[in-house]
């Protein structure tokens, strides 16, 4: 089953969308993405692939996972997210266990919240604070993405410890990634993304800040990037 998906991806390869999503993700010496390998199928291509090879073993989906190329990786991820509804245990486990290899924002933000959020929904969440005071740019993005989750059933505490732990963060993706998550909290509780706004927007980075309060009336947009 592996080599027919290694296969299938192969088949639908596009040179001309490989070369675009190479600078989009950042794949140059120096940047985020390093080396990162790209086919150039699009999300939905390979959602369909994933659906199609759900039944692979987990040690399959292993090799798969630690693929250079973009698309196996994210592949095997979204099988993983298939999987996750029937396994949730060993594919949280397996998911843990492999993070080495959810190392680009899109792997993260398709994924993380899907099993890692839904998994700790309603228990302990140490292993997401442990992830936010990582060293590795990804672990602390699946830290704070992962509360995405929880924010959906109204419980917005820990998306607000990680943000607070994450606030003088020095990479711009974790920027990006604490304002997407506090504006989804706005669009739940407004008045609780405004109480850690006043707290902190002083402090705040300003693609965090900007990402935070999109979705406010101009007037207050101002307000905030203003002071």
């Amino acid at each position: 089953m592996l080599k027919q998906i290694k296969k299938e991806l192969q088949s639908k390869a596009n040179k001309k969308k490989a070369k675009i999503y190479q600078g989009f993700f950042k794949t140059k010496m120096g940047e985020y993405g390093e080396g990162d390998v790209f086919l150039g199928l699009t999300v939905p291509e390979q959602r369909r692939i994933a659906k199609k090879y759900y039944e692979i073993e987990l040690n399959d989906l292993n090799a798969l996972l630690k693929s250079k190329i973009h698309e196996e990786r994210l592949t095997a991820l979204l099988i993983l997210v298939d999987k996750y509804k029937k396994d949730k245990e060993n594919v949280f486990n397996f998911y843990l266990k492999n993070l080495n290899y959810v190392n680009n924002w899109d792997l993260v933000d398709l994924t993380s919240n899907r099993i890692v959020g839904d998994f700790l929904l309603n228990k302990e969440k140490e292993v997401l604070y442990k992830l936010a005071k990582s060293d590795n740019l990804w672990e602390r993005r699946v830290a704070i993405v992962s509360t995405f989750e929880f924010i959906k059933y109204n419980q917005f505490e820990d998306t607000l410890k990680i943000a607070e732990i994450l606030l003088k963060d020095k990479h711009d993706l974790i920027h990006k990634a604490v304002g997407w998550m506090l504006r989804e909290v706005g669009k739940k509780d407004l008045k609780k993304e405004e109480e850690f706004l006043n707290k902190y927007y002083k402090e705040m980075p300003r693609t965090m800040l900007r990402y935070a309060i999109e979705k406010f009336e101009e007037n207050k947009r101002n307000f905030y990037m203003k002071r």
